[in-house]
């Protein structure tokens, strides 16, 4: 495997010194969630073999299940042709990917000029976080 730093540099980074991460169930392909990571992040990711993000709205790391213990082992990582985007091929430990408690962040689906929840809740986001 190259040097982290050597394939940190061919990363493509944006104003904000982030790129888009989707993570992808391994096994079925099902898109989880899209966040963001900056380069420690990245490293970090790489380094442990968890996914771990950039907080944006937090603005921190985020080790994805460090509070809900739904972590994302990668098996892959893909980089896209401009080298500003990845795809980590997870496998998702605990089931939820998503903060709500469903499987996917991608819960919700346009038909007929309406949003219709189609997600699969798998915890009670209530009862996994702590409130501040």
């Amino acid at each position: 495997m190259k040097d982290i730093y050597e394939l940190v540099s061919q990363l493509k980074f944006d104003d904000k010194g982030l790129l888009t991460a989707v993570a992808q169930d391994y096994k079925t392909g099902e898109i989880l969630m899209l966040a963001h990571m900056n380069e420690e992040s990245f490293r970090k990711s790489v380094e442990t073999g968890e996914a771990v993000y950039w907080s944006r709205s937090r603005k921190k790391l985020w080790h994805k299940g460090e509070e809900s213990g739904n972590v994302q082992k990668i098996k892959e990582l893909l980089i896209d042709c401009d080298g500003d985007a990845i795809v980590m091929k997870i496998e998702q430990v605990g089931d939820a990917a998503c903060h709500t408690g469903n499987r996917s962040c991608f819960y919700r689906k346009l038909e007929n000029g309406a949003l219709v929840d189609i997600g699969v809740r798998v915890f009670d986001p209530d009862k996994v976080y702590k409130k501040s």
